[in-house]
């Protein structure tokens, strides 16, 4: 059994998860309450300029979607702007950006910037950590970055760590007892990654032993951790 699911964690880095975005289906906890509660706030922002930031799987695609359901925005790839009229910009009120990460055309980002700014829009940028963490070589584009505002999506805290194992087991149409999951919740990395990959793993190993999932199954995957 133990080689079995050493063989399924390799096979995580290639798969798609399969994932509901309803806005009902967000669960809020002290760990996203802030970013959640910023973007609801639209307009009344301190700054023109916000960066949501958090692990994988945090969640920010869909906060991003559920602010997209309330207000008028253009969701754009930063690449894809290369050879854009940025100038075209001025005709939305809300420009995201998601995914930023090292390596960025820097150039091209403070041009966006620089845009926003002239027109007074507003920005909304998603990244795994903190813009103001990046490797940034250009002083300008440093110094805008600055004028953030930050909204970190911390690691998941007990209530948000439940929900999300109960959210994803009904993804893959999983129903655990609840004494289960609890078991799982308090022994589970605190880690949006590993809770999907620890949800997936069993429902590869049930599909594959044609089989309820068991506490001896739920033991040797968690204790076969997640590297």
């Amino acid at each position: 059994m133990e080689s079995k699911i050493k063989d399924l964690r390799q096979q995580l880095f290639n798969f798609k998860f399969n994932k509901s975005l309803n806005t009902n289906d967000f669960f809020i906890s002290d760990s996203n309450f802030y970013a959640y509660n910023l973007l609801l706030s639209w307009p009344k922002w301190e700054k023109k300029i916000i960066n949501i930031y958090g692990e994988r799987h945090s969640g920010k695609t869909h906060l991003i979607d559920i602010f997209l359901e309330k207000n008028k925005g253009l969701k754009v790839n930063l690449n894809d702007l290369q050879n854009y009229d940025l100038d075209r910009l001025r005709f939305n009120e809300n420009i995201i950006i998601e995914n930023l990460s090292e390596g960025l055309d820097e150039t091209l980002f403070y041009s966006l910037i620089d845009t926003i700014d002239k027109y007074n829009k507003f920005l909304i940028l998603t990244s795994n950590k903190s813009l103001s963490n990046l490797n940034i070589k250009l002083d300008d584009l440093k110094s805008r970055l600055k004028n953030c505002l930050f909204a970190e999506i911390q690691k998941p805290d007990d209530i948000l760590i439940q929900a999300l194992i109960t959210k994803n087991l009904a993804d893959y149409q999983i129903s655990l007892d609840s004494k289960l999951i609890d078991y799982i919740s308090k022994r589970i990395e605190r880690s949006y990654s590993k809770i999907k990959e620890f949800v997936y793993t069993i429902d590869e190993i049930s599909l594959k032993k044609k089989r309820p999932v068991n506490l001896k199954i739920i033991k040797e995957i968690l204790e076969e951790k997640i590297d």
